[in-house]
């Protein structure tokens, strides 16, 4: 947030205030997403462009093992929350593209490089 805040060609950001409807596939219901930041910037060519980006742990982006030698319980949920993301973020995207926006996922390698 301070790096947004801290950047000239942002223009404006905001933070969980924007509700994305979605089917969740496992609680079989529509939800809201509410994704992690809306940012308006100027690109480098000085095009105002909006973004929709969602902050997560790489481990959550990739997914558990398909084939884990034991299907524990934390391994049910991580599947579990794998799909759940899945669908936000498919209908992050088609909420974006509707509107002419991008959207994507940031890791931990994004934002503070591979280390």
């Amino acid at each position: 947030m301070r790096w947004l805040d801290l950047r000239e060609d942002v223009q404006k950001w905001s933070s969980e205030e924007t509700a994305v409807p979605y089917y969740d596939p496992i609680q079989k219901k529509w939800r809201r997403y509410f994704p992690d930041f809306i940012v308006k910037y100027k690109n480098r060519d000085g095009i105002m462009m909006t973004e929709m980006i969602e902050v997560k742990p790489k481990k959550d982006v990739i997914g558990p093992p398909e084939n884990p030698k034991r299907r524990t319980k934390s391994w049910v949920m991580a599947v579990q929350t794998y799909v759940t993301n899945q669908a936000k973020w498919k209908a992050a995207q088609n909420y974006c593209e509707d509107r002419g926006w991008n959207f994507r996922i940031l890791t931990e390698e994004e934002i503070y490089g591979n280390k």
